[in-house]
């Protein structure tokens, strides 16, 4: 009975990596314990499940409007469909659906 009133706790095992991994502060949008571009490898190979993608989406979502400002205009820096795609890394994302999304974060 207790197994159908609660969610899989399992959905949220890697809570930690996300947590530990976080970016640091903009413009860098580089992960805090890696260095590398955020979200870094530890992010993306976390595989969240449809559990932790729903929490997930709103988060980086509300992330994406800065880091399409800071990020863009770098020299050799990325194009805003190719920040959607790094930042919803867990979503897939067409070419096209990256741009409408990107012009809808600006």
């Amino acid at each position: 009975m207790a197994r159908e009133r609660w969610p899989r706790l399992s959905a949220f095992a890697n809570i930690s990596v996300y947590i530990d991994h976080s970016p640091n502060p903009p413009p860098a949008w580089t992960c805090h314990v890696c260095g590398t571009d955020w979200p870094c490898a530890k992010w993306r190979t976390a595989n969240p499940g449809p559990a932790e993608r729903k929490l997930l989406l709103p988060v980086i979502s509300g992330l994406l409007p800065g880091a399409i400002r800071d990020l863009r205009g770098r020299v050799d820096g990325p194009q805003p469909p190719e920040i959607v795609k790094r930042f919803l890394f867990f979503l897939p994302l067409s070419d096209d659906e990256a741009l409408a999304i990107a012009r809808r974060m600006r």
